[in-house]
């Protein structure tokens, strides 16, 4: 979503009330994987997935309902149902499958591929074309994120690694649709109407996950469990399509630049992980080459 306008057209951040809300909902996200692990301390993957998803739709409800949001159209309802699946559904189930048997600072440089796979999506997606400068980018910062895996596992992809890539597919297809609607719709009603599209599959995944799923309540379980129902699924988004509203999509999307190297600080900062010294150098190689397809015209 922010990837592909942000890559066609040069800009600059200028500081005001929509850059602190965007600059706020890349922090929310970069504390996403971080909170994630902590769930995982209490309660299992498919468990701490249905219970995100289902608390997030409560919030978003009870948003619509105070907004007196009017129901979306019905051609609506495709691109919805991808930002669901995509977002909602299988992000945060393949990354928290990840999480499980991967560090943070793995993950938080796989997934720095976002923007690029969301570029590339929404091209395909709105016909656009961009420059050959921006694939090169593109097609570099793949290889810097390949390069990396492959150095972290000893020469092949791991689980977790396929996990990750299957997320970045699902995740960049949600982004890109979301993109396209909130030309349309206010941003945060395509999450919160995504969340509730969403809602039957994840009260089920919770109520059948928790039965056969080890749980222990203890306070960094919930505590993590609220951050990813109410922030990462919901309230995040709210402040950065609010910002990107005011400042506009190419300048909000430079601050996402910084999402991968937050994460790393807070994985050892919250978590008290060690990341490799291939994980920085890689997360700003992934950076650069985002920067480059930012500035490429079309």
């Amino acid at each position: 979503m922010t990837a592909n306008d942000s890559a066609i057209r040069p800009s600059t951040i200028a500081v005001g009330g929509g850059t602190v809300l965007a600059a706020l909902g890349v922090v929310s996200f970069s504390l996403s994987f971080p909170a994630t692990v902590w769930s995982l301390s209490g309660f299992g993957p498919w468990s701490a997935t249905g219970l995100r998803g289902a608390l997030a739709a409560v919030v978003a409800a009870v948003g619509l309902a105070v907004a007196r949001a009017p129901f979306p159209a019905r051609r609506y309802w495709p691109g919805l149902l991808v930002v669901a699946v995509g977002c909602v559904v299988g992000f945060p189930l393949l990354t928290t499958f990840a999480l499980g048997i991967s560090s943070t600072a793995h993950t938080a440089v796989v997934v720095g591929l976002l923007p690029l796979a969301t570029a590339t999506f929404a091209a395909l997606r709105s016909g656009v074309r961009p420059s050959r400068t921006f694939w090169c980018a593109a097609l570099a910062g793949a290889a810097v994120v390949l390069g990396f895996t492959l150095q972290q596992s000893g020469g092949a992809l791991t689980l977790a690694d396929l996990y990750l890539l299957g997320a970045l597919v699902v995740c960049a297809a949600g982004y890109a649709e979301g993109g396209r609607l909130a030309r349309e719709l206010p941003g945060w009603q395509v999450i919160a109407w995504g969340v509730l599209a969403a809602a039957p599959v994840m009260v089920v995944t919770a109520g059948v996950a928790v039965t056969f799923e080890p749980v222990h309540l203890t306070v960094r379980a919930l505590t993590g469990l609220a951050y990813i129902a109410a922030v990462s699924q919901f309230g995040g988004f709210v402040l950065w399509y609010r910002g990107m509203a005011e400042i506009g999509i190419p300048k909000a999307s430079q601050l996402q630049l910084a999402q991968p190297l937050l994460t790393l600080g807070w994985a050892v900062l919250l978590l008290g992980e060690t990341p490799s010294p291939a994980a920085p150098l890689a997360a700003l190689g992934v950076l650069a080459c985002i920067a480059v397809t930012q500035r490429a015209r079309g």
